[in-house]
């Protein structure tokens, strides 16, 4: 597969506050990624007696996979953004929204789980 050439190659420059918006969206999928790093972190470190070891660490490196996820992700939404303004073309939707929006309610229902059975152990 051939690489693309550089966005600066690509149509026309867009309004520039066109650009700015993709760029505010960028940082804040880069935002969301250290929050959940902070979280996978803060599990491990922080709360060691929160339920077992195993569903722990689990929790954590799930919350880890999806702050790789939100940044690699977020910077290739950011690219098919900018090309897509560059060119005037229709804005790639992706699925970046839904895989995050799942693995946030996945993380949610397990941590209820957790507290749900320590609370009644």
């Amino acid at each position: 597969m051939a690489a693309k050439p550089p966005l600066r190659e690509v149509g026309s420059d867009p309004d520039y506050r066109f650009t700015l918006a993709n760029e505010r969206t960028f940082l804040a999928w880069l935002r969301t990624s250290l929050g959940l790093i902070a979280g996978g972190v803060a599990l491990t470190a922080l709360v060691p007696q929160f339920g077992p070891k195993p569903v722990r660490v689990g929790l954590a490196a799930f919350l880890l996979v999806m702050a790789l996820v939100c940044a690699a992700g977020g910077y290739l939404r950011w690219e098919r953004a900018e090309r897509a303004l560059r060119t005037n073309s229709p804005l790639h939707l992706g699925v970046l929204p839904r895989l995050v929006a799942v693995g946030v309610v996945a993380v949610v229902l397990v941590a209820m789980i957790v507290i749900v059975l320590g609370a009644a152990g």
